[in-house]
């Protein structure tokens, strides 16, 4: 009799070969805000940190939210890919500060540059891990800390956010003016 194994990879977060990096994003800024889950993660990541405390959330949102980072972070990665199809737009006027959040003037010039950082010094098992390690910690009270540097991925992930509300952003300003032709 053969054996089989069951597999317990949920569908839920299995990425489907046809969706684009981009419907990815789409579908993760429909559900989620990006000031919600800049402040949602942050909370998380302050949660892990901390000794002798967990986080007040319920544990259904916190779960969908690290699935929804999940994918967005593979949406990100996938972009990263086909990075030769997409057109950037750079534009030569002065940004201000208070626009660029944590991207720098070059990365918010072109959105992608932060993709390319982020998978050339963490794969996405890594970012993978990250997650799941923070959302573990944040959960319940331990006596140890993450025994890994989740400072950088923090902060990667907090500049794919915005990298990718840009994107979005932009792609939304491209089509509004090419159905809008002056």
């Amino acid at each position: 009799m053969k054996k089989t194994r069951p597999d317990f990879e949920s569908p839920y977060w299995a990425v489907p070969k046809k969706q684009s990096g981009l419907q990815l994003m789409e579908t993760f800024f429909q559900f989620n805000e990006l000031d919600v889950s800049k402040e949602r993660l942050s909370s998380i990541m302050n949660y892990a940190v901390k000794r002798n405390s967990r986080i007040h959330e319920d544990p259904a949102v916190i779960f969908q939210f690290h699935q929804s980072m999940r994918s967005l972070i593979w949406a990100g990665y996938l972009i990263m890919l086909k990075e030769r199809k997409w057109t950037v737009n750079t534009r030569s006027e002065k940004i201000s500060p208070l626009v660029l959040g944590l991207l720098s003037e070059k990365e918010y010039r072109n959105p992608l540059l932060v993709f390319k950082k982020a998978f050339r010094e963490y794969t996405l098992k890594e970012f993978d891990y990250f997650l799941s390690g923070i959302v573990y910690f944040s959960m319940g009270v331990y006596d140890n800390l993450p025994e890994r540097n989740i400072v950088m991925p923090y902060i990667h992930t907090v500049k794919m956010l915005d990298a990718a509300h840009l994107i979005l952003q932009r792609k939304g300003e491209k089509k509004m003016a090419d159905t809008n032709p002056e």
